[in-house]
């Protein structure tokens, strides 16, 4: 989704460790001394607030959405997290009779926005406060890492916790905590990082403190963490992948459906993309157990995109990272190395072969049904 070289990417996240949703018309005049402060006590209302500009800093309750009657969502007590559950339909669901990850990924994003129409931000845009739509600024998605330790199956009840805070001065990050509804355990997790691209030149700008200002009011005084095990999967850096690629899946197009209301197309489209070049040995015998995405190039309607896969030996194996072989098609042979479990991914445009996404999946065996 990212117009811009690897180097700045690295650059940007070298010394940091997604989805912070619309904020309403009316902006946040937060002085940098109250952002310590907890949100004010309006904000916590059940029927949402608003910062009004004509009010100075002020909080005015506003009607709440017709949706929120239908939705079984609740800010939290802090009035930082917030939580949703939700059912598993019958179309969210894959071959395994379980959600599929763009499903989750679906999940994660649906939860994150609802949270921010919760404390009285807009839906104009993803994440956009009224600076940054008078700037024609909009959020775009850096990193996506998701672990799922247990798909839920159809008719199951997922309860999301989701919350958003500041990410060093170039962006900021939201984080998820999966649960089964009906016995509580912790079935996923996953963090996200986003920066600013002004709509208009479609380059990244650094967050403002006048920005920073009209979100912060409402994310946590202290750092809170999906992932907060030092060295965690979520930090790894992915190495870019070269070609000969093992697998690939070439000619990849956008449907229409495929677009966002920022014009390009959808984080969790890439995730659809990158899985087509997982070979079908790997589809058949194991699920996904994490996925890592790092957006390096925004993708419009007419591009056409390859996607190409390798093996990736994990890091405490002694042989050497990657597996070599010659270019092949996603139904490529294993030929016996049914023990591949890591890949490394990257999307390309097939045009000139420039990188629009890489990323990182581990696989576990199917478990007995």
């Amino acid at each position: 989704m990212l117009k811009l070289s690897c180097n700045v990417t690295n650059h940007f996240f070298s010394d940091s460790s997604f989805l912070i949703p619309p904020v309403n018309r009316r902006a946040i005049s937060v002085s940098s001394s109250q952002l310590r402060k907890k949100p004010p006590a309006a904000a916590l209302d059940p029927l949402r607030a608003v910062i009004s500009t004509d009010q100075g800093s002020g909080i005015s309750p506003v009607t709440p959405a017709a949706a929120d009657r239908f939705r079984a969502g609740r800010l939290m007590e802090d009035g930082y997290s917030y939580k949703e559950k939700f059912i598993v339909r019958s179309y969210e669901v894959g071959i395994n009779k379980t959600a599929t990850v763009e499903t989750i990924a679906n999940l994660l994003q649906e939860v994150a926005c609802n949270h921010v129409q919760k404390v009285g931000f807009s839906t104009d845009g993803f994440a956009t406060t009224l600076t940054m739509r008078k700037l024609h600024l909009i959020w775009v998605t850096a990193r996506m890492h998701i672990e799922i330790y247990k798909y839920p199956a159809w008719s199951d009840v997922v309860e999301i916790e989701t919350w958003c805070q500041s990410e060093g001065r170039i962006g900021t990050r939201r984080d998820w905590i999966l649960r089964d509804s009906s016995t509580n355990e912790v079935i996923g997790r996953a963090t996200s990082k986003w920066v600013m691209m002004n709509q208009d030149t479609r380059r990244l700008q650094r967050v403002t403190d006048e920005v920073r200002d009209e979100y912060l009011v409402f994310c946590p005084r202290e750092p809170r963490l999906a992932f907060p095990e030092e060295n965690n999967s979520s930090l790894k850096k992915i190495p870019k992948l070269e070609d000969p690629a093992r697998y690939s899946m070439l000619g990849l197009k956008p449907r229409r459906a495929d677009l966002d209301m920022n014009q390009h197309v959808n984080n969790v489209t890439y995730i659809g993309w990158v899985l087509e070049s997982i070979p079908q040995e790997i589809i058949d015998t194991h699920e996904l157990q994490v996925i890592t995405l790092d957006y390096r190039r925004e993708c419009q309607q007419d591009d056409i995109v390859d996607s190409l896969t390798t093996s990736e030996i994990p890091d405490d194996n002694p042989i050497s990272k990657l597996t070599g072989g010659t270019n092949g098609s996603a139904t490529s042979s294993l030929q016996g190395q049914h023990n591949e479990s890591q890949f490394l991914h990257m999307l390309r445009l097939s045009e000139n072969g420039q990188e629009i996404n890489r990323g990182r999946t581990q696989w576990r065996k199917k478990s007995s049904r």
